[in-house]
């Protein structure tokens, strides 16, 4: 009898479940009262505040790089005479709308996300998320909601709905505070912008960060803080550099893309003469050469020094002569 009785018990919470909120099993028709609009964006992270009433509903969209959003932080704020009208209102957030309704009267389409009774305290914090990892913790303070509200279903309504009927003429005359704030995460975006050689344009290369390959288009999201790039092929010279990401920000890193044929730089005295590969050097270069194994002379009147050198494809060779003095003392 007791597991019969749970199970009919259970069957009975269902349903009264589906018919006090119906909307969850589909989108509903609704005429609301849309009184004001606000957008959601990285670049206000304070966020917008907005005076409603009972019955009336605000449009919140966003706007800017969405990825740098977690969630959307819903703060709403009561009076004090409010205090003795708990149970009167509820918080309903309605995402999906089959269109963006203009301010006033509007009739939609939408899908209920949320339904929250208006708790018997002065300010009540509702955080909703934005994507499956979205790290948010419910607390005393704010409570997360279940289910991830996906940028696609924005812009979403939020909605003041009387729950009871017979409202007092003071509760009908109360003005209510609406925040509305973005929950930033910790990430930016790094942007590589590679610039091609005119002798070598459009030849493939990979990039690497932090050591994964980085995907076409070449834009990836990264946590705040120092990253490492490189780049690697067999048309390039092969890059590598550290950068910093900021919290919300779009780093743009410009990569001038090399030819790989290898340059020598010859450093010494004015009246030194330079010999590579037998043949004069009349300029310091730098100056493009073959891979492989060369010879370097240099000539200072009459002192001759001789080196061998093997040089390696997209590298940079400085071959400098330098005259010192040495100094001997004894006793």
């Amino acid at each position: 009898m007791k597991s019969r009785f749970g199970i009919v018990g259970f069957r009975l919470w269902t349903l009264v479940a589906c018919a006090a909120f119906p909307a969850r099993l589909g989108a509903e028709s609704l005429r609301v009262a849309i009184t004001d609009a606000v957008t959601v964006s990285h670049e206000n992270p304070s966020g917008t505040s907005v005076s409603l009433s009972q019955g009336g509903a605000v449009l919140i969209s966003l706007d800017g790089e969405v990825r740098f959003l977690r969630g959307v932080e819903l703060e709403f704020t009561v009076p004090q005479t409010f205090l003795p009208h708990r149970g009167s209102l509820a918080l309903v957030v309605y995402g999906d709308l089959n269109h963006v309704p203009a301010p006033g009267v509007a009739d939609i389409e939408a899908r209920q996300y949320s339904f929250d009774p208006v708790p018997n305290k002065i300010q009540s914090v509702y955080q909703i998320p934005l994507r499956p990892r979205h790290g948010l913790r419910g607390s005393p303070y704010a409570q997360v909601q279940a289910a991830v509200l996906p940028p696609a279903s924005f812009p979403v309504l939020f909605h003041v709905m009387p729950i009871i009927k017979g409202l007092s003429e003071d509760l009908a005359a109360m003005h209510f505070t609406l925040t509305v704030r973005p929950i930033l995460s910790d990430e930016g975006i790094v942007r590589v912008v590679p610039r091609f050689p005119e002798n070598l344009p459009g030849r493939p290369f990979t990039v690497l960060i932090d050591g994964e390959v980085m995907e076409r288009p070449l834009e990836r999201l990264l946590r705040e803080g120092e990253h490492h790039l490189a780049i690697i092929s067999g048309d390039y010279r092969n890059e590598s550099r550290v950068f910093l990401v900021e919290r919300g920000k779009i780093l743009s890193l410009t990569i001038t893309l090399q030819d790989p044929t290898p340059l020598v730089i010859f450093e010494g005295p004015e009246n030194a003469r330079v010999f590579f590969d037998g043949e004069a050097v009349t300029s310091a270069g730098p100056f493009p050469v073959e891979a492989g194994l060369h010879e370097v002379r240099f000539v200072l009147s009459d002192y001759t020094i001789t080196r061998n050198i093997t040089v390696q494809r997209g590298k940079t060779y400085r071959l400098a002569l330098a005259v010192d003095l040495l100094v001997e003392e004894s006793d």
